[in-house]
């Protein structure tokens, strides 16, 4: 590393702007010129230059001073370069846009992978089965039924409510279950 080089870096790492930006003076045209050559666009090379020096200030801690600062620098360059590329290979296409085929327009349609969704689905159609399965039976269970699991019921407020003893009840809505669970059986 030349000796003017070493002594700018150690100045910089103090915190020292005007070493900083001494170094930037010194390197500027040859990073600009090893980026321009890689990119072939003047805006695009002025841009990613200030990105180097911006790199390269924040990683001076990080610096060897075994090497050459102009090698790690163009180091720096050239691995910039080559992100900028990458990121820039990426083709991303709106999920709202349609796709031009031949004579038509496709719009795009993507399978919702929550699981929640599937989940939600499934417990709907199931409650929709288990309502006609109620529907179903015959007067005296499907009201006693009801009473019980949609209304919330108590056994003592359903006897009071149909004019039954307890005990009815109590059969009634174990029949009930018994008879939903013999319908709901291969369906559920």
């Amino acid at each position: 590393m030349k000796k003017d080089d070493t002594e700018l870096v150690k100045r910089a790492r103090d915190g020292d702007g005007k070493a900083y930006d001494e170094l930037t003076l010194m390197y500027r045209n040859s990073v600009y010129h090893i980026i321009y050559r890689m990119v072939h666009n003047e805006q695009e090379a002025e841009d990613l230059t200030q990105d180097v020096f911006i790199k390269a200030y924040n990683s001076l801690n990080s610096f060897n001073e075994a090497y050459a600062f102009s090698t790690w620098l163009f180091k720096i360059a050239t691995n910039h370069c080559i992100d900028f590329f990458r990121k820039r290979k990426l083709k991303t296409h709106s999920m709202e846009q349609t796709v031009r085929y031949k004579d038509d327009e496709i719009k795009q349609e993507y399978a919702d992978t929550d699981p929640n969704v599937e989940k939600n689905i499934l417990a709907r159609e199931k409650s929709k089965l288990i309502k006609k399965a109620i529907a179903n039976l015959p007067e005296k269970y499907r009201t006693a039924i009801v009473l019980r699991h949609q209304e919330e019921r108590s056994y003592e407020e359903i006897a009071q409510m149909l004019d039954l003893p307890l005990g009815t009840v109590k059969a009634r809505i174990f029949r009930a279950r018994e008879m939903l669970k013999k319908s709901l059986r291969d369906i559920v």
